[in-house]
């Protein structure tokens, strides 16, 4: 069997792989601590469970239209308008099966072959096999850690090229947990603007955000940014829903109507009974988003510290998200092995600890730790983490 080349050419998923290893030494008998997986380790919220049953009881158990139910298109409005200040009609809103299913249908719409999408890096790790899925070309520029990991002017300036077509953001970012200013967002939205590229912003982790700081979307700072950006989002990570898989895409309505277009001849609708879920989700408030971030607020102050303090490690403290982003390039040299990826494998095998290879998010010195698991089983695995490292440096 000859299979296509853009399938061929995509790389699988190294949080999902360190995941699947994880639970297979787990399913052995051992006593495995994951701090892998990018998702809450809270319940979703009862009222959202509720709200899904309710429906089903009710006889909501058929299909809805491809592009999603037009409440929950109004909830999803109703959003932007409270939260950003944006408005959007129900036809420039898609409902998808989850945030990645939003990126992939949008890539699958807007590229031609062999048209680029600038991406920054460090990235989540489905942004460039997406893109090469579409028949695009993933071009790279290097957020570096002395910039808090965050890309200039100069630097997009420097990669676009006559096959330019989008600029992808990640703000708060997976993996870093870094987030750019409203001051920093125009400047890209300028460049972009000036160059006719589209702005994709990826907003999932919008209401995981840490001290006084506030999320800031890209398409709220102008009427021309709003109409150059499209914003992808979902209900996974703030009301730890990842299993429920809702996502939804605003935008202009011409890349909606074509991102409809193909989810009818390939998904259909998101699952009903889930999209009734996410109408509670953002209907209703019992508190616990808020709690969950209070936690997850919680669990960064105790830990940042004592993660920095392993020997070898030095890590930009994340603004949002739930994860931490080390470099640890210094305690692998120290190593008798020859890159992080064997260092991770090493320690998930001597200490039963998972964390994902930076590798991935392309930038192999760093390895990406999630602290959405309780607070003890965290404090445990960076004494484990620790111990592995003072084995091996002496």
């Amino acid at each position: 069997m000859e299979f296509s080349s853009r399938v061929t050419s995509i790389t699988p998923s190294s949080t999902l792989a360190i995941t699947a290893k994880a639970k297979q030494l787990k399913a052995e008998g051992h006593d495995v601590i994951g701090l892998g997986a990018g998702e809450p380790d809270f319940n979703t919220p009862q009222y959202i469970i509720e709200a899904s049953y309710q429906s089903m009881l009710d006889g909501h158990t058929k299909y809805t239209p491809a592009a999603g139910l037009p409440a929950l298109k109004g909830a999803i409005a109703q959003k932007f308008k409270a939260d950003q200040g944006i408005e959007y009609a129900a036809d420039e809103i898609i409902v998808t099966s989850g945030a990645k299913h939003s990126l992939s249908l949008l890539f699958q719409t807007i590229l031609q072959e062999g048209e680029e999408v600038i991406i920054p890096s460090p990235y989540w790790v489905s942004y460039p096999e997406q893109v090469k899925v579409a028949g695009g070309v993933p071009v790279f520029i290097e957020g570096k850690e002395e910039q808090n990991f965050k890309v200039t002017k100069e630097q997009i300036e420097q990669v676009i090229t006559d096959k330019t077509k989008a600029f992808i953001i990640n703000s708060p970012s997976n993996p870093t947990g870094v987030m750019y200013s409203k001051e920093e967002l125009k400047i890209i939205g300028d460049v972009c603007l000036e160059h006719d590229i589209l702005i994709v912003s990826d907003e999932i982790y919008e209401k995981l955000i840490y001290g006084r700081e506030s999320h800031v979307s890209i398409a709220q700072i102008s009427d021309a940014l709003k109409e150059q950006t499209v914003i992808v989002n979902g209900v996974s990570k703030s009301h730890s829903m990842t299993g429920w898989r809702i996502g939804y895409t605003a935008g202009n309505k011409e890349i909606i109507n074509k991102m409809s277009n193909v989810a009818s001849h390939t998904t259909s609708n998101p699952a009903v009974m889930s999209q009734y879920g996410a109408i509670a989700a953002y209907q209703e408030d019992d508190g616990s988003v808020g709690n969950m971030r209070d936690a997850f607020e919680e669990r960064l102050n105790k830990v940042y510290d004592q993660l920095n303090g392993i020997p070898g490690f030095s890590c930009v403290k994340p603004q949002g998200a739930f994860y931490l982003f080390p470099n640890v390039k210094e305690a692998v040299e120290k190593s008798p092995f020859h890159s992080t990826d064997e260092w991770v494998t090493a320690l998930l095998e001597e200490e039963k600890v998972a964390v994902v290879p930076g590798s991935g998010f392309g930038s192999p010195d760093n390895i990406r730790l999630s602290y959405a698991t309780s607070l003890d089983q965290f404090e445990e695995a960076l004494g484990r983490i620790r111990r592995f490292v003072d084995k091996y440096n002496g």
